[in-house]
């Protein structure tokens, strides 16, 4: 197979008409598509069921997206099995022939670029720029894995041994649980499950249940590439009815996780205790969350870095892992650097997705009041600079807030919102800003924006992150440009988009013949 060498898929640039007009037809087209109902998919049996979950639109809470089949315990258990089945044959798969099934749906998902992108703008409120990317990202992991499943599975470097052929070979676990979450439904739930299924594992998916049509829609894509049944099962459902049910049975051998830390620290006890029937010591492959902050110095280009803050802390309204919550600043440049935030802060545009402004609403009425209660806590700790309600429209809108003058030790500093919420700290100097980046029980990414080089060499070494950028935002990872994964109870840093991942999803076979 002769491949093109990877390269990350180009952003769309919505200035140009041409783009423009597509975007707003393919809005249309999606809208028209709006209430239909989705099924389970179990061996390639499309699988109707009494109970519905029902998709809505955060930024216009009349809206149906879709309504979604649920699985019970009796449907998870027929996945898992048909996962078990399907994975007796395909681990023998040649993975050449593997990857081009992920070849073709990125080959696909390309051409429908801007559909893609309008169903993240209708059922998670993503403005058209962050579905862009995220719809870019999720052909990047179809890219890049595929290519990546191809380098692994060709000779691997041995030692030498005279009069032996050694040679190891990369193998497939068995059914995987994908877990994936919904604020980058297509990207990480694609990526997620699609390296699971290019190592030659099958899959059992169930998709978050705030964005589930999206991740239907990729069900339908992979089952229009070829995929063979039972490759890839899709089962939305109860987390309380089924999420035990499918991490616990013996024949699971991995989950894919990304999501919250509880709720990955859950599954982590979970599959620490076998099953009766369970020969493996199952794997948990989980990316939880962050606390993530930018570090700005006395030396720092504070223009920049201000507006690396509000881009890093309210884009996609903060519903990011990324997201740049914290803010440090040095006590020489705080008030300066805090003035330019308040002011960019101030300028955002709140309103509907499919207006393509800079904020749209938070992903349901549940994160609604935990960012206002935090909103509210954050008030008692410091000084609300900017924001700090909710904002007009029929959905989950709330302002991006700024909440100033706060210690370390508070609770908006230490705990994670996922809201458009920012705290903002002073520092006394230099090390102690980076102390007070590392004072939080995550560690995914961070940022530090510093004119002196050896600050920047000290931030390297001592800034406990997985994922560190210096004098640019903390969010925006690019798959195989910046692997991404974190520490602490960022979870198992597992640098998804680089060229550790598709290990974890495999076990090595050492073959020794003597000749």
């Amino acid at each position: 197979m002769s491949m093109i060498e990877y390269r990350n898929e180009p952003f769309t640039d919505f200035t140009i008409e041409t783009n423009k007009q597509a975007m707003e037809a393919a809005l249309q087209r999606v809208e028209a598509q709006l209430g239909s109902t989705y099924p389970l998919v179990i061996n390639g049996e499309k699988i109707s069921t009494d109970r519905l979950g029902t998709s809505i639109n955060p930024g216009n809470t009349d809206q149906i997206i879709g309504y979604v089949a649920q699985a019970d315990r009796e449907l998870a258990l027929k996945a898992i099995a048909a996962a078990d089945a399907a994975f007796q044959e395909w681990q023998y798969v040649d993975p050449t022939e593997r990857a081009g099934y992920l070849f073709k749906a990125a080959a696909i998902m390309r051409r429908r670029k801007f559909d893609y992108a309008a169903w993240l703008v209708y059922e998670v409120g993503k403005n058209w720029g962050e579905a862009d990317a995220d719809v870019a990202e999720a052909i990047d992991f179809l890219e890049f894995y595929a290519r990546e499943m191809i380098r692994l599975s060709g000779p691997q470097p041995l030692t030498k041994l005279a009069g032996e052929d050694n040679r190891l070979t990369y193998i497939a676990l068995g059914v995987g649980i994908v877990i994936p979450p919904w604020n980058f439904p297509l990207a990480i739930m694609a990526g997620m499950s699609v390296a699971a299924i290019v190592t030659g594992n099958t899959v059992v998916l169930k998709p978050a249940s705030t964005s589930p049509v999206i991740a239907a829609k990729f069900v339908e894509l992979m089952e229009e590439v070829g995929l063979p049944a039972g490759v890839l099962n899709f089962i939305p459902g109860s987390g309380a009815e089924i999420g035990d049910l499918i991490v616990d049975h013996p024949r699971t051998r991995f989950v894919s996780f990304t999501g919250s830390r509880d709720v990955g620290l859950r599954i982590n006890e979970r599959l620490a205790k076998p099953a009766e029937g369970q020969i493996w010591m199952k794997r948990l492959i989980a990316e939880m969350g962050g606390k993530d902050g930018i570090v700005v110095d006395n030396t720092a280009n504070v223009e920049e870095a201000a507006a690396a803050i509000v881009q890093s802390a309210f884009g996609f309204q903060g519903q990011k892992c990324s997201a740049g919550s914290r803010a440090i600043v040095h006590q020489d440049v705080y008030d300066e650097v805090l003035e330019l935030v308040i002011a960019k802060t101030k300028q955002l545009q709140v309103g509907s997705a499919i207006a393509n402004v800079a904020i749209g609403a938070v992903i349901d009425e549940n994160a609604y009041r935990k960012t206002l209660e935090y909103i509210a806590i954050g008030a008692e700790e410091g000084r609300v600079v900017a924001g700090g309600d909710v904002a007009e429209g029929n959905g989950y809108y709330i302002q991006p807030t700024v909440i100033a003058d706060v210690s370390e030790h508070a609770r908006v500093m230490q705990e994670e919102i996922f809201g458009p919420v920012l705290a903002v700290c002073k520092a006394a100097d230099y090390k102690h800003a980076i102390d007070i980046f590392n004072n939080t029980e995550y560690g995914l990414t961070g940022a530090v924006f510093s004119g002196n080089r050896e600050h920047l060499e000290y931030a390297r070494q001592r800034m406990h992150c997985g994922n560190l950028y210096f004098n640019r935002k903390c969010t925006g990872a690019l798959v195989g440009v910046h692997p991404f994964g974190g520490f602490n109870m960022s979870g198992t840093d597992s640098k998804a988009g680089g060229r550790d991942y598709l290990l974890l999803f495999t076990q090595a076979k050492l073959v020794s013949e003597k000749y």
